[in-house]
Parts: C-alpha cells; sequence; structure tokens
C-alpha cells in the first residue's frame, strides 16, 4: 500500500493527499531535477479534484536580473538614497520562516486571486525580502507613484486591484524596462501586442514607456485574458507567454485548467511567474513584518502635465527652464529621442516638476524659439540624433586605476564610487548587458591627480564604498579645470549647464537648496546661470 500523506492547504481551505510518482509519467527533463510528488486536492468550494506535481525549484535567477537593473535607472541613481548597508545582499545567509506563518499571512490578504503557497512561492519571497531588500525598498517607494495610476486603470475596467502587484514583476516598476525578448515599459509589452492594444510605438514615440496608457491598454489585456480563461493564474501566465503556450500546455495536460496542474508543461520563466506574482502581493503587504520600509526620492517631485502642440527637443526646455533632460527623459520615458513630434491636429503630453510649470508657460514661445533651426530645420525633423548615441571620455591625461570586481557589485555601483558614466565603464571595458563576473578586473579611468583619492575604493566594504561615493576630490585653486576650490571654511562651486540648485546641493551631503539659496542670497532658485560662483559650506 503506497504511503499517503495529509497536507493541510490553509491558503484555499483544502486538503491535499500526496503519493510518491515517477518522474517519467510527465516526460519533461527538468522534472526529473525536482522533487515529484503527485497531489491530489478535494477542492471544498467547487467540489472536484485536482492533480498535479507540486512546484519546488528555484527560479529566483529570471527575476533577480529585473530587479537589479532597477538601480542602474537615471532616477534611481540621481533621486534616491543607494543602499549603504549590506543587509540583503546575497552573502547574508537566508534564514526561513515558518511555513505556517507564510501561509497564515497569505490566508489574511484580501485577495480574490487565489494566494497558493509552495515551496517555489516561498524562494520568492525571501529573494524580495532578504535577498533584495535594497531594490525592494525602493519599489515600495516607487509603489506609492505608480499604484495610484494602477488602481484607476483597473478599476475603470472593474480588474481585481490586487493585479497592480504584476508590474512588479514585470518591470521592477521601471517605466524604461526592456527586456531580453525586447518588451518593454512598466507592463512589458512586445511591439506586436502593444500596437494590438493601440499604443504608438514608432521613432519617436514608444507609449509602452507611457506609465498612464500603458497602463489603460495592460488592463484592457487583462480583462480579455480573463474573458478566455476564467481563471487569474492562467490569466497571468498567459499574460506572460501568450495564449498560444498556455492553450498547448493545457492540451498537453489532458484538458486540465488549472495552473498547478499545467505548471510543468509551461515555459520556465512562466512557470516562474505566478509565485513571483504571489510572493510580491505578499512582500507588498507584509514587508513591515520583514522590517523593510519604502524609500522614498530625497526630494519630492510633483509634476503637472501640459500639452505640446509644436515640435520640442528636450534640450529646447532645458535651456530655458532649467530642467534637466535627464530629469524630462525619467518624467517621460516614451519619448525616445529627446523629441516630442507634435503638431496642432496631434498634441502630446509633457511631464515636468511642478516649480517649472510657471516658467514654462512664461516662456513658452521662447522654448519653442531656442535654437529652432538647429534642432528643426525649416520646421521639419531631419535626422535627429538618437540619445543612444554614445561617445566615450577621452581618457588621455586621465590616471588609470583597476578596480577588483566584489560579490554583489553591478556597473551601477561601481560609477558611482568612482564618479564615472556607466556606459564609459562598459566602453574601457569591453562589457555587454551589464554583464560582470565576481573577480573580474576592470580598468577605469579618473581625471589627472586623483589616482590616490580612488585607490583605496579596493579595499572598502560595501557599507565604506557606500558612503565614499558622497565625498569628491576637492582641488585647489591651483587647478585651472576644477569647478570647486576652497575659500575659507566655504568651497566655492562653479555652476555648469544642466544644473539646479537640487543637483548642486546633492555634490554636497547634508546641504540642502535652502543652504545655498542663504549663503549666496538666491531669492529665485530658477534663476542660477551657467559660470556663477556658488559659496557652499560642506558639513562636517
Amino acid at each position: 500500500m503506497k504511503n499517503v500523506i495529509g497536507v493541510v492547504l490553509g491558503v484555499l481551505g483544502l486538503t491535499l493527499f500526496a503519493t510518491p510518482v515517477e518522474a517519467k509519467r510527465w516526460g519533461k527533463d527538468d522534472l526529473k531535477r525536482v522533487r515529484t510528488i503527485e497531489v491530489v486536492s478535494l477542492d471544498s468550494l467547487q467540489g472536484y479534484e485536482k492533480k498535479y506535481v507540486t512546484p519546488d525549484e528555484n527560479l529566483n535567477d529570471l527575476f533577480a536580473e529585473k530587479i537589479d537593473s532597477l538601480v542602474n535607472s537615471w532616477y534611481m541613481q540621481n533621486v534616491f538614497e543607494m543602499p549603504v548597508s549590506e543587509v540583503g545582499r546575497d552573502s547574508v545567509p537566508i534564514v526561513s520562516l515558518p511555513d505556517s506563518v507564510y501561509i497564515e499571512r497569505l490566508q489574511s490578504i484580501e485577495s480574490f486571486i487565489d494566494l497558493s503557497y509552495n515551496k517555489t512561492v516561498k524562494n520568492f519571497i525571501e529573494l524580495y525580502t532578504q535577498r533584495r531588500r535594497d531594490q525592494v525598498e525602493m519599489m515600495l517607494g516607487l509603489a506609492s507613484f505608480y499604484f495610484p495610476i494602477f488602481e484607476e486603470a483597473l478599476d475603470k475596467y472593474d480588474m481585481p486591484m490586487e493585479l497592480k502587484y504584476l508590474a512588479i514583476i514585470e518591470s521592477a516598476l521601471n517605466p524604461a524596462a526592456r527586456s531580453r525578448a525586447n518588451a518593454v515599459g512598466l507592463w512589458q509589452f512586445m511591439y506586436g501586442t502593444g500596437k494590438m492594444l493601440g499604443l504608438e510605438i514608432g521613432t519617436f514615440v514608444d507609449e509602452r514607456r507611457d506609465p498612464v496608457k500603458s497602463t489603460d491598454a495592460a488592463a484592457r489585456y487583462l480583462q480579455n485574458l480573463y474573458s478566455i480563461y476564467k481563471n487569474w493564474h492562467l490569466v497571468i501566465a498567459a499574460y506572460n507567454c501568450g495564449p498560444g503556450n498556455v492553450n498547448k500546455a493545457i492540451r498537453r495536460s489532458g484538458g486540465a485548467r488549472d495552473y498547478w496542474s499545467i505548471y510543468y508543461r509551461l515555459p520556465r520563466e512562466t512557470r516562474g511567474y505566478v509565485p513571483a506574482y504571489i510572493a510580491a502581493t505578499y512582500v507588498m503587504n507584509f514587508y513591515q513584518e520583514h522590517n523593510l520600509h519604502p524609500r522614498y526620492p530625497d526630494f519630492p517631485i510633483v509634476t503637472d502635465t501640459l500639452m505640446v502642440n509644436n515640435y520640442l527637443h528636450f534640450d529646447q526646455v532645458e535651456a530655458i527652464t532649467e530642467v534637466p533632460v535627464e530629469a524630462l527623459r525619467a518624467l517621460n520615458p516614451q519619448y525616445r529621442m529627446d523629441i516630442i513630434p507634435a503638431k496642432e491636429d496631434k498634441k502630446y503630453a509633457l511631464k515636468i516638476p511642478i516649480e517649472a510649470v510657471a516658467d514654462f508657460i512664461d516662456y513658452e514661445e521662447d522654448i519653442y524659439a531656442h535654437e529652432r533651426e538647429k534642432f528643426f530645420p525649416n520646421n521639419e525633423i531631419i535626422n535627429p540624433k538618437s540619445r543612444s548615441t554614445y561617445h566615450p571620455t577621452d581618457v588621455k591625461g586621465k590616471d588609470k586605476l583597476i578596480y577588483t570586481v566584489k560579490s554583489g557589485d553591478n556597473l551601477g555601483y561601481i560609477s558611482e564610487w568612482f564618479h564615472v558614466r556607466t556606459s564609459d565603464l562598459r566602453y574601457w571595458n569591453n562589457i555587454h548587458r551589464n554583464l560582470i563576473r565576481v573577480g573580474q578586473k576592470l580598468v577605469i579611468y579618473v581625471p589627472a591627480g586623483q589616482a590616490d583619492f580612488y585607490s583605496g575604493v579596493n579595499r572598502m566594504s560595501f557599507a565604506q564604498k557606500q558612503a565614499f561615493k558622497k565625498k569628491t576630490p576637492v582641488t585647489s585653486a591651483r587647478s585651472s579645470s576644477s569647478k570647486v576650490v576652497v575659500d575659507g571654511d566655504y568651497v566655492v562651486y562653479t555652476v555648469r549647464r544642466g544644473d539646479n540648485l537640487w543637483s548642486i546641493a546633492r555634490k554636497f551631503p547634508g546641504v540642502s537648496n535652502n543652504d545655498i539659496m542663504r549663503w549666496n542670497n538666491i531669492a529665485n532658485a530658477s534663476k542660477i546661470q551657467p559660470g556663477q560662483k556658488l559659496r557652499i559650506k560642506p558639513r562636517s
């Protein structure tokens, strides 16, 4: 007689009876590498039995890269305080909570979507709560901005509000995210799917990156998928790999229409989507129990949206309003070449910081007219230069350093520690797709005379390097190329093109915008000019 094991699955209120089976019954190579247990489930709500192999595999690698890519974006590196502790890094041992704790917490969440629990779900929970704590705290902060947008669209189409967590596993809440398969945006639409849903995807505009329009499209797509499957787990799976792959898995599983029954018939990445979704739902509801805290931007970006009715380049906006081009890109990720191809009969939205709205309105004609012939000769878009065009920094006369990659490093961190561009790091070391390995030697060029300042980075702990990145070498007035010179207790900073008081204050830890205004008798923060000298008293 076979051994019969009784298992209580608290999340669904089901009683499961598990008996060992052989992997060859499933005919899947990957099934041979996992614990194979056939589970017969008596569903107390719908009164039928389900048979499936309980998932027990680690798919964290599929989603860890997506989460890590978040910290390399301009927004993260410029308006978030980067992590300063070792907590949550891969070197930290994983301490698991009892399964009963996870099950009880999942059961307590009010969700229209089943929140099942198994080893694969647990692996993802540990990825979020222990291995990627810093990134999760940033996502918690971003959620305060994006979730209201998601909830409004889901409410419009009468969809479950908890579907907002799907964007976490799709893009880590990065609107500029692009997958290896070229899926783009918060909701990771492929080109064909985006066009099918009415999103504009062209040379200058990619609405897959537009948070509002892409979210509306995602809600409509989810609604369509639910009309087909009437099962949210299958909807989430189909959202990732397409209805064709889900239908194929259903057929190969004898017509089973339960996600866990067709689990091992799905592509490997898709197998991770429902467990990752359940884990994301868990962490967004129980982050406090894991001592996770939302990490908000260093300053609140309050924005407004203006409608543009003529060709406009981000450089024109920056020149008059002094809003940095990088900020405009972060707030308007749908414009691929820094150009808004607007016309009188086809207007486009421009999102800018609230403090710049008055300047834009007051000087709108000046903005459109600024170097008009340079950007739009004969009022036409001619041979635009993509912002992706890269020109490497000249290394002539610079000091050369060698840095050894440590566990947990990425190019975003390293570029911050040495105050160089990530694109330069890739160019100097022939790196593609941001992939580096532990022990790899990286060549880094720093300004002449600064090698000693950066020489100790190799020996620092991660926390020390994160603190070090806030320091900049202060050179003497003898250096004609210096932007910062010493003047008693103060340093004198020369304003550069694209600077604003906020970006300048960030160069001096502990210094605020108001401090700089007070020290320099500045009444209007938006009126600083390139070449202007500012006296700044660094905090000790």
